[in-house]
């Protein structure tokens, strides 16, 4: 029968909370990057000037439909060589994971906003705000109540994404496993701490998004 044996912890924690602090400062950088993107691509598909359509919809279907692993190597291995300058490992997984998050936090925020009541714009043009005001003072509060559940659940997929830049040697938590792994031969060990320090990040956050669902159904 398998012996467990977590004593290997004790002399490698520090590379853990090492590869856990990446972990969590690129998902931070890439959330936040993400919505500001994705809120561009957003109101870009709703645009009334068609070439701005064009753009944001077709950033968006190009990196939804392209898996984060396939865009992960070729922003590393091929971008470099098309625009004739290097990218660093980090620079392209956050480039990568940016993309892909701010093509769902598009269509979250475009669906947020195309949600809300046609009669508020009304309301706004009557009493003689421009669009951009409309959007800010009466849409956007609206929408945001909205889409809070499914934006933070996109958060939630965009940390585990974080996991993928492992393959391009990024000291996230993962590799620090793999690393701690090769070296002590206890990889069930490792990859279960692993697995419990995601646990640990995600679970607050699931449980966030059903406390925003349930006070939203409450209040319809």
């Amino acid at each position: 029968m398998y012996q467990w044996n977590f004593s290997w912890l004790w002399d490698n924690y520090d590379f853990l909370f090492s590869g856990l602090m990446v972990t969590i400062l690129l998902s931070a950088a890439v959330v936040v990057a993400g919505l500001i993107l994705g809120t561009v691509n957003a109101l870009g598909t709703i645009s009334k000037h068609k070439f701005f359509r064009i753009i944001s919809i077709s950033m968006i279907e190009v990196s939804r439909c392209t898996p984060v692993l396939v865009a992960l190597i070729w922003i590393y291995y091929a971008l470099p060589i098309l625009i004739g300058v290097e990218i660093s490992a980090l620079t392209a997984s956050f480039i990568a994971l940016t993309l892909y998050g701010a093509s769902f936090y598009a269509e979250i925020i475009r669906g947020g906003i195309q949600g809300v009541d046609p009669g508020q714009y009304e309301a706004g043009e009557a009493i003689g705000l421009m669009h951009g005001d409309i959007l800010r003072r009466i849409i956007l509060p609206q929408a945001i109540r909205k889409m809070l559940p499914s934006l933070v659940n996109q958060s939630v997929i965009n940390l585990k994404n974080t996991s993928l830049v492992s393959v391009l040697a990024i000291p996230d938590l993962l590799y620090q496993g793999k690393l701690i792994a090769l070296e002590t031969f206890r990889p069930l060990e490792v990859y279960t701490v692993v697995a419990l320090f995601y646990f640990a990040l995600l679970f607050p956050l699931t449980m966030l998004v059903r406390h925003l669902e349930s006070r939203n159904s409450v209040k319809h």
